[in-house]
């Protein structure tokens, strides 16, 4: 489930995470975000990160970079010479209780690996007296496995991203 659907479906509180931006703009991996603690732009070649004031949250994922300046009275060189390129954001994320249609998700994948009644995926039989019927159908079998309708559920209920944006620089 989480390595699908990229997400931990736990609190989890300052979590530092290192991104670039498209453009100004940086977007949080972990949803829902409740909080973002800091912001730094990373210095390059071993020069010292430096801790900004002034970007801003939108309350949901994004953070924006446009009006980030250092936090203290004096810019450093390497900021003065070509800015930063990458940012720490430490920010908390998660949900005490997971949403109920990943638990309904997770039901359904442990309810079909303890009802299948063989370690071969799909086969199911069946007997009655001298009669004896034997299907190998779709189910997935002993390995808990996530079905295409599992991943349609939780794509429309938001838990994974189907699209994103790359920032393309011509040099």
């Amino acid at each position: 489930m989480r390595a699908w659907t990229r997400q931990q479906f736990s609190v989890v509180t300052d979590d530092a995470i290192v991104l670039h931006p498209v453009g100004t703009v940086v977007r949080l991996p972990q949803r829902p975000v409740t909080a973002v603690a800091s912001v730094h732009a990373v210095g390059r070649d071993g020069e010292p990160d430096i801790a900004l004031s002034g970007w801003m949250w939108d309350g949901r994922d994004k953070v924006d970079l446009m009006c980030a300046t250092p936090a203290g009275d004096d810019t450093p060189t390497w900021w003065r010479a070509h800015g930063p390129d990458t940012y720490q954001v430490t920010y908390s994320h998660g949900t005490a209780t997971p949403p109920a249609d990943v638990v309904a998700v997770v039901c359904r994948m442990v309810t079909r690996t303890l009802t299948a009644p063989t370690a071969a995926g799909g086969v199911t039989s069946e007997t009655m007296g001298p009669y004896s019927y034997r299907t190998d159908g779709s189910g997935s079998g002993i390995g808990v496995t996530m079905t295409g309708d599992d991943r349609a559920l939780l794509t429309a209920g938001g838990h994974r991203r189907t699209a994103g944006t790359t920032q393309v620089r011509a040099l």
